[in-house]
């Protein structure tokens, strides 16, 4: 057992993307589930003590204690991957991974708060959101384009890393508040290059792409 905990909620995108990596990395770790909705667990004292800020995913390794999908997922790729794939070294590589994790935590955000403003009726201006995913998603898709014409088909090496990883989830689960994905055809060819890495996880909303 690698010791490793995390505090998630099944339908929350910013958990899926770490249990994307836990599977890929082939860890084994306990799941603590937190009632997010309707129960607002994650704010409690409880889970204010693990995190301040009352969001979700929390990640314990031992002493070690994060919370933020891209902090965790760049922790898991230096601590628990041998080989340095998912976070490379290279330094204009690891550059590259560094840009798309903080467009996954940004720009991206639009579209995660978008779907729950559909699922779980979280207060939003629906129609801003969705007009920003598309134009997030257009940004993703036109630089899968470039790549795929220089014959590469991950975002930011010759394989995937956690770039790859930390976006996938606002694109793929971007049909729950009504995006077509036959809109981004890079992103779609590219999503099934996802769904085929080993130990990949799945989730409700992810589209099957066979």
């Amino acid at each position: 057992m690698s010791g490793l905990t995390l505090h998630d909620y099944e339908l929350d995108d910013a958990c899926y993307k770490v249990r994307l990596l836990l599977g890929a990395l082939g860890l084994n770790y306990a799941k603590v589930a937190v009632d997010v909705h309707p129960g607002r667990e994650q704010l409690s004292l409880k889970y204010r003590r693990l995190n301040p800020l009352g969001s979700l995913p929390i990640l314990v390794d031992g002493e070690v204690l994060l919370h933020g999908a891209e902090a965790i997922l760049a922790y898991l790729a230096q601590a628990h991957d041998p080989n340095k794939a998912w976070l490379p070294r290279e330094p204009t590589t690891f550059g590259t991974v560094m840009m798309w994790l903080g467009f996954a935590g940004g720009e991206l955000r639009c579209a995660s708060l978008a779907r729950m403003h559909h699922m779980l009726e979280v207060d939003a201006d629906a129609a801003a959101l969705d007009r920003r995913s598309r134009q997030a998603f257009r940004v993703m898709d036109d630089h899968m384009t470039q790549r795929e014409l220089d014959g590469e088909k991950w975002f930011a090496a010759a394989h995937p890393t956690i770039a790859d990883i930390a976006l996938f989830p606002a694109i793929a689960l971007s049909r729950d508040f009504g995006i077509d994905h036959d809109e981004y055809p890079a992103l779609r060819r590219w999503m099934r290059h996802v769904r085929a890495i080993p130990g990949f996880v799945t989730m409700p909303g992810i589209p099957s792409y066979h």
